[in-house]
């Protein structure tokens, strides 16, 4: 079992309806198309590289202390947008853990699991 969360560039989203939306719309523009993924963004790059900072990449945990559910993560990624499974697990220290990071870049994390924008 595994929990996704989400996260993008823009302007952070006046409320939880509104980031829904906004994670609708783009998750249909970047990762509901047949045609050929389109690269992650610079920023959406360095957050993966942040995150990987703190744990492995599922394809190099030898340790099993990894909390992302597929790898490797930055191919979750798709242009402004990144929509990853973590394991459930570790759900609560990685989510707290990313919604930092994003907040500290300039994006917005969003759980579509509870239609919540992070950090609350």
């Amino acid at each position: 079992m595994s929990y996704d969360l989400a996260v993008w560039e823009g302007e952070r989203p006046a409320d939880d309806a509104a980031a829904g939306r906004r994670f609708a719309e783009l998750y249909d523009t970047y990762m509901d198309s047949d045609g050929p993924g389109v690269a992650p963004t610079e920023r959406i790059t360095a957050f993966v590289a942040a995150l990987l900072e703190r744990w492995p990449d599922l394809t190099e945990d030898e340790d099993d202390i990894s909390p992302w559910s597929s790898g490797p993560l930055i191919s979750e990624a798709s242009g402004p947008l990144i929509y990853f499974p973590m394991r459930w697990s570790m759900v609560e220290e990685a989510s707290v853990y990313v919604a930092g990071v994003a907040s500290s870049m300039g994006l917005t994390c969003y759980d579509p699991q509870s239609q919540c924008l992070w950090p609350r």
